[in-house]
């Protein structure tokens, strides 16, 4: 899973974008599975097992990162943006970043000697930032980009101790570990779902899932991992190197308690709980669709999400692959579940 994992991070997908994502993957499964996707880009993949559960098992995984889009030229050619899902104000100052046209650029910000003593104490806003890409004027700019160009954080993908240091692990960590199960003997049926869409509403997973009428579904995910020294004992949320985190609710979904406790304490593969009620997932929309889903969201904790170094732990993702094997198992052995 390392190279998919290395080769899926290295692509462009951010939110509306994801081509080069799908393009790769439906080269990677192709051959293990019969596959399609569906009006809005979702890739929709039905992998035989030995044995057809009772209950149909559907199994997501995002395709799309946050990004930028360009949103307007000023006449020193500097490039106005706004962000395709959450990125915070904080990580964006001098971070390079790439247009999925091949121009590069550096998110720009006023310089602290120019800034009175008052505002340089805090992080400037998304609308006084640009992005330079070397143009000189508004005209120079327009040769070089369109309005509506989107782009990501340019970053290379290191491995780091035992840890993983990349952009879009969030999701590329879950569709790697899709892939992987797709690619592998499975005791079950299953649908596969590499969904578009969700840092920007969880939209790909909504159309995908009522198409798709599962009755359990396994979200996988990266979520955020506060491990870090500056965080109270109780906010750390999960720990990088302590397995996949397995969440009981967050902002959108109060998740399936047998799942949940399958996961946790009979499922014989070391997880944690995500221990903050907060954020959310394409488990929100999956839940929800049509009659309801059983719905248990495996994430793979991630160090400075939404940031162009994500820190991940190789082992928790190997972690996540087996919990949803695990799962799909469950759910396909015990029709009473």
């Amino acid at each position: 899973m390392l190279k998919t994992l290395k080769d899926l991070c290295s692509l462009y997908g951010p939110s509306g974008n994801e081509n080069a994502v799908r393009e790769y993957i439906i080269g990677e499964i192709k051959d293990f599975c019969t596959y399609r996707v569906d009006n809005l880009g979702n890739l929709i993949a039905e992998k035989k097992g030995k044995k057809t559960p009772n209950k149909k098992i559907m199994v997501d995984a995002h395709m799309d990162e946050v990004g930028f889009i360009i949103t307007s030229v000023d006449g020193d050619g500097f490039l106005r943006f706004d962000t395709i899902g959450g990125i915070e104000e904080a990580v964006m100052v001098a971070r390079r970043v790439t247009l999925l046209n091949g121009v590069h650029g550096v998110v720009g910000a006023k310089p602290v000697h120019l800034t009175d003593k008052s505002a340089a104490k805090k992080f400037p806003k998304t609308d006084d930032l640009y992005i330079d890409i070397g143009a000189k004027t508004k005209e120079d700019a327009l040769k070089m980009v369109s309005l509506g160009e989107v782009g990501v954080f340019d970053a290379d993908f290191v491995k780091t101790g035992d840890n993983l240091l990349a952009r879009a692990i969030d999701d590329r960590a879950g569709c790697a570990v899709l892939i992987d199960l797709i690619k592998s003997e499975a005791e079950y049926d299953f649908t596969a779902v590499f969904s578009v869409q969700e840092e920007v509403g969880l939209r790909g997973a909504r159309v995908a899932t009522y198409s798709v009428d599962p009755n359990f579904a396994i979200v996988l995910e990266a979520t955020t991992a506060a491990d870090i020294p500056s965080a109270a004992e109780g906010k750390k949320v999960c720990f990088v190197g302590k397995g996949p985190a397995v969440s009981f609710m967050d902002r959108s979904t109060v998740y399936d308690r047998r799942l949940y406790d399958f996961a946790l304490n009979k499922s014989g593969v070391r997880c944690q709980p995500k221990t903050l009620v907060a954020g959310g997932n394409n488990s929100g929309a999956v839940h929800l669709s049509k009659e309801g889903v059983r719905t248990i969201a495996v994430s793979v904790p991630c160090r400075y999400l939404h940031t162009p170094s994500c820190v991940s732990s190789f082992e928790d993702i190997k972690g996540a692959r087996a919990l949803a094997e695990a799962l799909i198992c469950e759910m396909g052995a015990n029709s009473d579940l």
